[in-house]
């Protein structure tokens, strides 16, 4: 396994492998850039095949960081981590805690969330070992209540407010009333989101890998679940991946009907070229790092001071930086991710 002329290596700053025989852990932490800020990544427990697609995932998960960040407007660099295992059945206390020790050792570069395959009982686990967490403080919410550290409920809200971003831009609609939108994967935040887009009018189709939770949500905000690869074909407005990553690539793209696609997932395309593809085919894309970064804006809040009302404002602009995005595609005929990166390496380049 080579790193450096690993096709995803994109000058990262730091790339570490920890191992722990006594708890089983195999991980590896990814620091792309801290140009803005230290690191700030979740970290994802998942059954790799091998340790080169788990390295392959970090590097561009934590590449995804440091512009989701800078396009956020967050004093934050870019990070990630990943632990080869399968969550339900790997995940353990002094698994956890020997994470949390790995996080230790790079002194702050790294703040380690939640992410797939986590959750804010793990990273309090690892809080044991390491000051070096965030998503974990009890927050207040709109209505004077409070809810766990979990940023899920953030992000699905920056995805649904810039849905409406992509939905105004390319179907020249204010509402979303009857709209149709296929959503690919109900987890936390797919859940959330599943939830707003009912609330907004919205006529939904979900699937999941998990059958039950895909039933549990179709209930709960009457929508049609279908199988998890029939979802790529659905006639609908919109497609939401919610899933992991690497889902637009040639297969799925030659299926899309939907003009638009907007949803919560990191590294929706498979590769840079796909980009251009879905642009070839007339579909928005609305870049998966600007439009998934609320739960990172939450986080950033959690260590700065929380206020609900600055956060949601904060998320809410996605929306403007969407708008942006789309504006520029449009003027230079070129990919929205491709205007994306540029304007994020632009701007980590001026603060260098």
């Amino acid at each position: 396994m080579h790193l450096f002329d690993h096709p995803d290596f994109d000058g990262h700053e730091q790339v570490v492998f920890c191992a722990d025989p006594e708890s089983g852990l195999r991980a590896i932490i990814a620091v792309h850039d801290t140009t803005l800020g230290p690191s700030l990544g979740g970290c994802r427990m998942w059954p790799y095949a091998s340790e080169a697609e788990a390295l392959r995932d970090v590097l561009r998960l934590s590449r995804g960081m440091t512009y989701k960040s800078a396009l956020a407007g967050l004093p934050l660099g870019g990070g990630k981590s990943v632990i080869i295992g399968n969550p339900r059945t790997d995940k353990t206390g002094a698994l956890l805690r020997a994470m949390g020790r790995n996080v230790e050792r790079l002194g702050g570069r790294y703040i380690v969330a939640e992410d797939s395959g986590t959750g804010v009982p793990d990273i309090k686990t690892m809080a044991q070992e390491t000051a070096h967490v965030s998503g974990v403080v009890e927050k207040t919410t709109g209505n004077g209540g409070t809810r766990s550290g979990d940023p899920s409920p953030s992000t699905a809200y920056g995805v649904f407010v810039g849905l409406k971003a992509a939905v105004r831009h390319r179907l020249n609609r204010t509402d979303l009333e009857g709209l149709t939108v296929a959503i690919q994967g109900v987890g936390s935040v797919g859940g959330h989101l599943a939830h707003f887009l009912r609330d907004a009018g919205a006529r939904l189709w979900i699937t999941d890998i998990n059958a039950e939770q895909a039933r549990r949500v179709a209930d709960a905000v009457g929508a049609t679940a279908v199988a998890p690869d029939a979802i790529f074909d659905l006639d609908v407005d919109v497609f939401a991946p919610c899933a992991l990553g690497a889902v637009l690539n040639d297969d799925t793209i030659a299926r899309l009907t939907s003009p638009v696609v907007a949803g919560a997932a990191n590294n929706q395309l498979a590769e840079e070229r796909h980009g251009q593809a879905l642009s070839d085919r007339g579909i928005l894309y609305a870049p998966d790092y600007v439009i998934n970064a609320g739960g990172v804006i939450d986080v950033y809040y959690e260590r700065a001071g929380h206020d609900h009302e600055r956060v949601m404002r904060h998320v809410e602009s996605i929306a403007d930086t969407l708008t942006e995005i789309f504006a520029r595609a449009d003027a230079e005929h070129r990919p929205t991710a491709a205007v994306a990166d540029r304007m994020a390496r632009q701007k980590v380049g001026r603060a260098r």
